[in-house]
């Protein structure tokens, strides 16, 4: 039974979906919704056994060469957030929606779903691909293993229109965010005689000194982007935890920290000399505390999105909306690992990040018919391209 945006963005909403729990019941109604139409679906499982996936589907030819409309499932938490209604039940109040994640991003999944029996109403000569993914707001962890997928045994898109909230903008460019661990391993012992110990949280702190010797001078060196604020690459020591009791020499610490990188910064701008940095200071520790040890591992991965200046999936999408100008996001999306994976990517979707990750999130009702317009078109594309 085919619903309308409305329908199915009420459903949408009523699934928590919370990045700390699971998507699978989401992606289950997702799945059965499709089948009802035929539309076959493909789940991609989270490798680790937890229990997430992704959903891909394609309307059209099964072919290399099709578009891709994107959408992550998950939202943020809402504990804590004073919310005038259940933020998992829809509200209507006559201009605008209300419910976690109908600005982000269910609102553009809602489209999507809706609009399937217009695309199924007429051969497509161009197939167009849903990819859902989980755990977008962790760091864009889902996307990477669709991608592999794409990559071993689903068709190859030739672009990606990633859905989230620009207020229809055309986003075609944006930093990327990278997340570490650095845990630092000492020698306990009795507080007594910190010289007998290597103190872990102490050791931290070089090491934390560093990395913002390394960002000053990043941000005195660049690479600069002034279509951003801050125009460089930017860093941040978000949390810290370490050592047992007040009388014991700490002998573990770790910190987490991430680095939002401008168009053209890589993380190796800190993670080579910090390295560096520790190789040294471990060869000074060693001759006397053998087990000292500094590691970082990485935790999130998700690209810049490079602008690709008249690419395809721009050249496509001024095409189809009529608009001639772009726009730099402040916030990072799933669109550099599509634009990693060979695809010309571009983000534009219904909504505004200001509602986003905000009690009482909404969606501006004209904002759903801007998109069901831009999905309208694109239809229309397919058939004829």
């Amino acid at each position: 039974m085919a619903l309308d945006t409305v329908g199915i963005l009420e459903k949408l909403i009523a699934f928590d979906t919370v990045s700390a729990r699971s998507n699978l019941a989401l992606i289950r109604w997702i799945g059965d919704y499709l089948s009802e139409f035929g539309v076959a679906v493909e789940i991609v499982p989270a490798p680790d056994g937890q229990p997430k996936a992704n959903l891909w589907a394609t309307i059209g030819p099964k072919r290399d060469g099709g578009i891709v409309l994107s959408g992550h499932t998950d939202v943020v938490p809402v504990a804590g957030q004073p919310w005038s209604s259940d933020p998992f039940v829809l509200r209507d109040d006559g201009s605008r929606f209300y419910g976690r994640g109908t600005s982000d991003m269910k609102g553009f999944i809602a489209l999507c779903l809706a609009l399937v029996p217009e695309m199924l109403a007429k051969p497509l000569t161009t197939p167009l691909h849903f990819a859902f993914s989980y755990d977008e707001e962790l760091g864009c962890l889902g996307a990477p293993h669709l991608l592999a997928a794409i990559g071993e045994r689903l068709p190859k898109p030739r672009l990606a229109i990633i859905g989230e909230p620009t207020g229809m903008k055309l986003g075609v460019r944006h930093k990327g965010v990278y997340s570490f661990q650095t845990e630092i391993t000492g020698r306990d012992g009795h507080s007594s005689q910190p010289e007998r110990g290597l103190n872990a949280i102490v050791l931290a702190s070089e090491v934390i000194g560093e990395i913002a010797r390394i960002y000053g001078d990043i941000r005195a060196n660049g690479p600069f982007d002034r279509a951003f604020d801050p125009a460089h690459c930017s860093l941040n020591i978000g949390s810290i935890e370490g050592g047992t009791a007040v009388n014991i020499i700490a002998r573990q610490c770790r910190f987490l920290w991430d680095f939002r990188v401008v168009p053209g910064g890589h993380p190796d701008q800190v993670l080579k000399p910090l390295a560096a940095f520790a190789e040294r200071r471990l060869v000074q520790l060693r001759r006397h505390i053998p087990e000292a040890d500094i590691v970082t591992t990485p935790r999130v991965s998700a690209p810049p999105l490079v602008e690709e200046h008249e690419g395809a999936a721009e050249a496509l999408l001024k095409h189809l909306t009529g608009a001639n100008e772009t726009v730099s996001l402040p916030f990072a999306t799933e669109a550099g690992q599509f634009q990693q994976a060979g695809m010309s990517a571009i983000v534009c979707g219904p909504g505004y990040i200001a509602q986003a990750h905000q009690p009482d999130e909404y969606i501006d009702k004209d904002q759903l018919l801007a998109g069901e317009s831009l999905l309208r078109h694109l239809i229309a594309w397919a058939r004829q391209n």
